[in-house]
């Protein structure tokens, strides 16, 4: 892995961090292979159960496209496996959470819109400024999913940043936190989601998205067959046993 992003596990938890401080953690070509490189091997880590994705220092998350990289390769239409998009160019089944330690800016909202819970730190703030360099955001499509229409269509058009607390208002962000509580915070909630039957987790990120796609009755449908195999695993059978036996279960992941 590049060493433009790291990758350390801690207790269940993959803290996939930016790791270019010095240019707010922006997305050049070593950090946009570092990140889907990262993901990948998460993929395939029967240590993790659960990613944080966030930035090296305390003033970004990550700021965008690398715009001298860009300028310097005249880049145009960015090809589609540019930079990672998970559950587009990578399935990644594993909840992914990001931990904004700073502006979250172009691609680095693409990165925090991306990934499953957001924890903010409250100095944070999110913007789509590709409207200021005369760039694209075709990426943000999905984003009337995640806050009203109008306050998206605001945002692209202006570019202006939106604070911490009022990306939490919108429901883009799940809960805002001290800067100093930041790497706790998020590690807490990672632990929480880690701690249960991994099964059961994935189907939950499974259902939210399948469910984006289709109407009531057809996300109903969805839902059973999904968790169909939720319920006939060995896992299915453990939690209702420790419950009766009065001890923590041992989930299997099958």
């Amino acid at each position: 892995m590049a060493d433009e992003v790291l990758y350390e596990v801690r207790d269940q938890v993959a803290w996939i961090t930016l790791n270019r401080p010095e240019a707010r953690n922006a997305l050049n070509k070593a950090t946009r292979d570092g990140v889907r490189d990262a993901f990948v091997r998460f993929n395939g880590d029967d240590n993790a159960a659960v990613a944080v994705l966030t930035g090296a220092g305390d003033k970004a998350f990550c700021a965008g496209g690398d715009l001298k990289e860009m300028a310097d390769t005249s880049l145009r239409i960015p090809p589609r496996d540019f930079m990672v998009y998970l559950g587009r160019t990578l399935k990644v089944d594993k909840p992914v959470i990001a931990a904004v330690n700073g502006v979250a800016y172009a691609g680095g909202f693409l990165l925090a819109q991306q990934v499953d819970l957001v924890v903010a730190a409250d100095h944070a703030r999110f913007a789509i400024t590709e409207a200021k360099v005369g760039r694209g955001s075709p990426w943000a499509a999905p984003l009337p999913w995640l806050m009203p229409p109008r306050v998206a269509m605001e945002m692209l058009m202006t570019g202006d940043p939106i604070s911490a607390q009022r990306a939490y208002e919108l429901g883009l962000v799940n809960k805002v936190v001290p800067a100093e509580d930041l790497v706790a915070e998020a590690q807490k909630l990672a632990s929480t989601i880690a701690g249960n039957a991994p099964l059961s987790v994935q189907a939950a990120k499974s259902l939210v998205y399948a469910s984006a796609e289709m109407g009531w009755t057809a996300a109903l449908d969805t839902g059973d067959r999904i968790y169909e195999k939720v319920y006939l695993s060995e896992d299915g059978q453990e939690g209702p046993r420790a419950f009766k036996e009065k001890r923590k279960p041992v989930w299997q992941g099958r």
